[in-house]
């Protein structure tokens, strides 16, 4: 099979979304376990093919067997392969969660394929057109996605989406073809030797750079270009947001991180110091308020989503300070923010589902009537904050290091300054799931009140607070339960991620 399996990643999901709609003619829902199928099939391949990877490094296939730098190639490597199986095991546990909480239709199951195709195309091309060709494919798709519960403010979202997207892809294809007039190439391995030749300080290639940067910084919502992103997962339906939230801004960031250090090296960012100082505090600025807007929040999802803009900034950051330990820990990041963030929305979407709830406010003392949610967004609100052990200590953790270790104390500073926020805002929410008493949808409660979970309802002085308790299945709390023992039980695994990631990293900073 060997490198066979990458072009079949890519190639299933996308050749297979147009079932549902072929056999949604006839059979109401085939989507869903059209889409179960081709997720659990590409799950399958992405283990196999990170455990062929681990075992016999990368893979490389030519497409039509055309040879760098004229064809096209789908390379797995370390990295890529860490990135595909998020995306296989997301799309699994995302799809579990949306059979009973939807949005239920062919239509969506056949767009969620071809997103998960894209994404995995994203993924694993080694040339930087068809990378563009993929953002494209990841982002019409997605623009679908958000606007597919059909209500006004998730067209606004996904409107302000397009708008926003549309530019972030013009600007890096601006930049490929800055590139491709210095080097006449567009193959990332060939790039490599070409942009050495040509030299690093020449003009075009630093304006190639520039505009690429700012079209990823646009695709992973950094401050300032962050502001499609809060309103698209606030407003798309609850496993549109857990899907994309995780996986999407993740997409572009590993292309970014796989730009930066195969086709630019690590070299281009020693010799253009200022570059390098302009992340840097672009990627600071972003840290610092990501997390005020997110602490700023009473409504969750939008929380989140600003927390996003933080989490996306150190990852940045970590690309400026350009060493290893630094990338190491932004990779970290990058698979547990993925992880992180699906657990979050999704189980914000079942206390939406049960009891309406989706302020801070409408929190307050469900952990009494939802014991297993509760306890997973604790959990991993603590491991966002960086407590260990969690995967969210362990990218922080390196991240800040390796910022100390190349003399960035500013770095190191602004990760404190976000964690003591995120503590902040994490803290508000536990407070209100575990301290305060419950309460009507208003959030006013008596000390008095006795929580029924055997029924689903709540008394709040008088008046019952009914839960809809059929909105929820035991699968969907078995789903983001599995995502927050992950979240711990890889804070024990960075001697795991460093034998898996050390061919890269030799590669990145040889």
């Amino acid at each position: 099979m060997s490198d066979v399996v990458l072009p079949l990643l890519v190639a299933l999901p996308i050749m297979i979304s147009v079932l549902p709609l072929i056999f949604g003619l006839k059979y109401e829902n085939a989507g869903w376990p059209i889409a179960m199928g081709g997720s659990l099939t590409v799950l399958a391949l992405a283990v196999y093919t990170i455990t062929e990877v681990a075992a016999n490094g990368r893979l490389i296939h030519a497409l039509g067997n055309y040879p760098q730098p004229y064809g096209i190639e789908l390379v797995g490597d370390e990295l890529s392969t860490l990135i595909v199986l998020l995306i296989g095991l997301v799309s699994v546990l995302v799809l579990v969660y949306s059979r009973t909480r939807g949005p239920y239709g062919n239509a969506f199951h056949s767009g969620y394929l071809l997103l998960t195709g894209g994404l995995l195309g994203v993924v694993l091309t080694g040339d930087l057109f068809n990378l563009f060709v993929f953002l494209e494919i990841t982002g019409l798709v997605t623009y679908a996605l958000v606007a597919s519960d059909r209500s006004g403010k998730s067209a606004y979202a996904a409107l302000k989406y397009v708008f926003l997207g549309t530019i972030g892809a013009s600007l890096y294809l601006i930049g490929v073809g800055y590139l491709y007039v210095a080097t006449g190439t567009l193959n990332m391995r060939d790039l490599q030797g070409a942009i050495e030749t040509v030299g690093y300080t020449d003009p075009l290639i630093q304006a190639a750079f520039g505009f690429i940067l700012v079209g990823f910084a646009l695709k992973v919502a950094l401050f300032p270009l962050h502001t499609w992103q809060p309103d698209a997962y606030a407003y798309a339906p609850d496993s549109v947001s857990a899907y994309i939230s995780a996986l999407v801004s993740t997409a572009a960031a590993y292309a970014l991180i796989r730009i930066s250090f195969d086709v630019f090296t690590v070299e281009f960012f020693l010799v253009n110091d200022l570059i390098s100082t302009a992340i840097m505090a672009a990627a600071s600025v972003s840290i610092v308020v990501g997390s005020l807007l997110a602490l700023m929040q009473t409504e969750i999802k939008r929380m989140f989503a600003y927390s996003s803009v933080a989490q996306f900034g150190m990852i940045v950051a970590a690309i400026a300070v350009a060493n290893e330990t630094a990338v190491f820990g932004a990779i970290i990041h990058l698979f547990g923010h993925g992880l992180m963030k699906a657990g979050l929305f999704m189980a914000a979407g079942i206390l939406a589902a049960v009891y309406g709830a989706r302020t801070i406010d409408e929190y307050a003392g469900l952990a009494n009537r939802s014991p297993f949610t509760a306890a997973s967004i604790a959990v991993i609100g603590i491991a966002l904050i960086g407590i260990p052990p969690s995967i969210g200590f362990l990218g922080k953790w390196f991240i800040g290091l390796g910022a100390v270790e190349a003399g960035e104390w500013g770095v190191a500073f602004v990760i404190f300054v976000s964690t003591m926020l995120t503590l902040a805002y994490v803290f508000r929410i536990i407070e209100k799931l575990y301290f305060d008493p419950p309460g009507d949808p208003h959030g006013h409660g008596s000390d008095h009140e006795h929580e029924h979970e055997h029924d689903g309802a709540a008394t709040d002085g008088g008046h019952e607070l009914v839960a809809d308790t059929s909105a929820v299945t035991v699968g969907m709390v078995v789903m983001v339960v599995s995502i927050t023992i992950a979240v711990v039980a890889l804070g024990f695994s960075w001697e795991l991620f460093f034998d898996l990631l050390a061919p890269v990293l030799e590669r990145f900073f040889q």
